[in-house]
């Protein structure tokens, strides 16, 4: 014999039982509470919760139908926490440290072809261009470099509304320089100052595995895609 549950929550005196318990029958001649004598059979578990929701009959009180799954208002809830976590975030913009490689002119060459040509002059560049790390900032405002020891320059911002794209290489090739051993190689193709149709991509590659090249990859254009308004994955909050 199939039974079901009734968890009923009841107000009333604090001393009195607020939490009853019910074992729902199905039987032969249909659902109905057990040990209640003068309930009525009903053909389903739905008629029997529906006639209960308008008088409580042998429960202490009728039942009250919610009128939305309560699943879909917690789940409602935690996708607003996470859109206003993602929101602060954005605000107050998130961080690292990068290699910066360099900077190369691509005219108006621009998407995963621009940042393939900026990594194959970078690398074929003898001598090697001089390295340093830099804190690469993302936020709603752009990406702000800042050369802490001022090795190449102290600070430079590329407004949002600059920034036209970021990849990694498409080729998948690696910064083996400054003691890495295989550092991801990525870049940001942004508007040249004072042109509105020339381009420059910025050379950068991992510096620490912890806070990988793809994780900023994915921030960078989610920004460039929906700027204020970015939804991303937490797993990347680890700038």
């Amino acid at each position: 014999m199939l039974c079901h549950f009734l968890c009923l929550c009841t107000v009333g005196d604090l001393s009195s039982e607020l939490v009853r318990h019910f074992l729902m029958e199905c039987t032969p001649k249909g659902v109905r509470l057990k040990g209640c004598p003068n309930e009525p059979y009903f053909g389903s578990l739905t008629a029997l919760v529906c006639q209960h929701s308008i008088t409580p009959m042998a429960l202490p009180c009728r039942l009250i139908i919610p009128k939305r799954d309560p699943l879909e208002e917690l789940n409602e809830s935690s996708s607003q926490t996470s859109t206003n976590s993602a929101a602060e975030l954005l605000k107050q913009g998130a961080a690292c440290n990068v290699w910066f490689l360099g900077s190369v002119d691509l005219e108006s060459l621009t998407g995963v072809q621009g940042v393939q040509k900026a990594t194959t002059v970078i690398l074929s560049m003898n001598p090697p261009p001089t390295s340093t790390v830099v804190h690469f900032k993302v936020s709603a405002q752009g990406i702000t470099l800042t050369d802490n020891q001022r090795k190449l320059f102290f600070r430079r911002h590329y407004a949002v509304n600059t920034v036209i794209f970021c990849a990694l290489d498409p080729q998948d090739r690696k910064w083996t320089r400054d003691g890495c051993t295989a550092a991801k190689i990525f870049g940001f193709i942004a508007r040249k100052s004072g042109s509105s149709t020339e381009n420059v991509c910025h050379v950068f590659a991992e510096h620490d595995p912890e806070q990988p090249a793809s994780a900023i990859v994915n921030f960078v254009s989610k920004i460039h895609r929906d700027g204020a308004k970015c939804h991303w994955d937490q797993e990347h909050l680890i700038f």
